[in-house]
């Protein structure tokens, strides 16, 4: 292989691991046979005014409206959304989040700096209610690598070190600051100087585990965790996704060991739910299933319904330290829209019994998908907890291209999902969404994954 082609691979390989390509021929080949002539114009529009950059510009599609579990297209093509960016817990547009947010821009649409509000206050104590053990204060920002940041400036004011240990393969976000403490090469590569005193260390994921757990995780990953810390001796946090979106969910062992270490070295404990916490796992944070206490917890994404941009940082009361710095002060800090908006999103997940929803329709689509596995050789390893389910292609040298083939195939007949780690399939759907809709979108899914095993 000619030096060139060598550098594309790997360019490739690094792009896969957080999605599929936007710049690749299937996806050409898929445009060809979908994409009509005025969606054609509008994505060149799109493309010629805004920046290029992998993932994203130049896009897919175009889309006309949502509603519910559904995406339609320019075309008019309805499409179950299996992606949506983990924001539509609630689905998209769902009726009491859009009234909530109609009263509130008609009353107070936004709130000045030194000023609060009565959604912003309410929100505070809501979250401080629900959060686990003596998580009780609350900093709101317009997103969750904002939030993330100040969960970073928080630690070194609480601790009075900089120093921090992280996951490889993470993501925190795509700013500065996130991208040293995440593991994705795809952000960091060639991007120069990052933050110092940011350590990655293996993840709990046998895949790949350079401790050689083979199919289930010996813990030595957390025993690592540990040899970091008192070796340094000065790390202040110990920042990680309580479950990778990708997904995979580590033992409980793990972070009952990983939480002993931080309390006997002096380290926080900040845990990053901004994908999946409000419910997609069946419980309303994914680190209530360890039974586990964070000194910090991030959360974001569906927050603010499917419609605001807003994310929260919660922390113990004892480092409520920093009165007299900013670690925040953003604009939208405390939006009173958005603020209503969560609201009634939380009252939609617990009105409507999402969480017992959640949980029963994730158990039963996991029985589904390993009946499905036992029909299709490719089917790997699935993996799931509530709606936050992972099934991987494997068909050795050709598992990404496959599930590439797959996923376009779907796209064609109405299911929307997103490729992760190069060859899983992401399924996260909101979460209202029904067994009916379920059964449906994994018809498609096997249709579509015996089309491509026959091509």
């Amino acid at each position: 292989m000619s030096h060139d082609r060598a550098q594309a691979a790997a360019t490739r390989a690094v792009m896969l691991t957080e999605g599929d390509l936007n710049v690749s021929q299937r996806r050409s080949s898929w445009a060809a046979d979908h994409i009509g002539d005025e969606t054609r114009e509008l994505l060149e529009l799109d493309a010629r005014y805004f920046l290029r950059q992998s993932l994203s510009t130049p896009c897919l599609n175009v889309l006309r409206g949502s509603k519910g579990v559904h995406i339609e297209d320019w075309e008019g093509r309805s499409i179950l959304d299996f992606h949506g960016n983990a924001v539509h817990q609630v689905g998209y547009g769902h009726p009491s989040v859009i009234a909530a947010v109609v009263r509130q821009l008609e009353k107070l649409p936004f709130c000045p700096r030194r000023y609060t509000n009565e959604q912003a206050i309410a929100l505070a104590r809501k979250l401080s209610e629900l959060s686990p053990g003596r998580l009780s204060k609350v900093l709101f920002a317009p997103g969750g690598a904002l939030a993330m940041g100040m969960a970073l400036k928080l630690a070194r004011m609480a601790t009075g070190r900089f120093k921090t240990i992280s996951m490889w393969d993470s993501f925190h976000g795509a700013s500065l600051d996130t991208i040293s403490i995440g593991g994705e090469a795809l952000f960091r590569q060639d991007i120069g100087p990052l933050l110092p005193g940011t350590q990655q260390v293996p993840p709990p994921n046998p895949a790949g585990c350079p401790f050689n757990c083979g199919h289930a995780c010996s813990l030595k990953c957390a025993d690592y965790v540990e040899y970091v810390l008192e070796k340094e001796g000065d790390i202040g946090a110990v920042i990680a996704e309580t479950a990778r979106s990708t997904p995979f969910f580590p033992p409980r062992e793990y972070w009952q060991k990983v939480r002993a270490a931080c309390d006997r070295h002096g380290a926080l404990l900040i845990l990053d739910e901004i994908p999946h916490a409000l419910g997609r796992t069946g419980r309303f944070f994914t680190c209530e299933h360890y039974d586990l206490e964070p000194d910090m917890l991030v959360i974001g994404k569906g927050l603010g319904g499917g419609i605001f941009p807003l994310a929260a940082l919660i922390v113990r009361e004892e480092l409520d330290v920093a009165g007299d710095r900013a670690l925040g002060h953003y604009t939208h800090e405390k939006s009173p829209v958005a603020c209503a908006a969560a609201l009634a999103t939380i009252r939609v997940i617990e009105q409507e019994g999402l969480l017992e929803h959640v949980r029963s329709l994730g158990t039963w689509t996991l029985e589904r998908l390993r009946t499905m596995q036992t029909r299709h050789p490719v089917i790997g390893h699935i993996e799931g907890m509530g709606l936050m389910i992972g099934v991987r292609i494997e068909a050795g040298a050709q598992s990404s291209e496959l599930a590439e083939d797959t996923m376009y195939r779907a796209l064609a007949a109405g299911l929307n999902f997103k490729l992760t780690m190069g060859s899983t399939i992401q399924l996260m759907p909101a979460l209202t969404l029904t067994r009916d809709q379920m059964q449906n979108a994994l018809d498609i899914l096997e249709q579509a994954i015996a089309a491509s095993e026959r091509a």
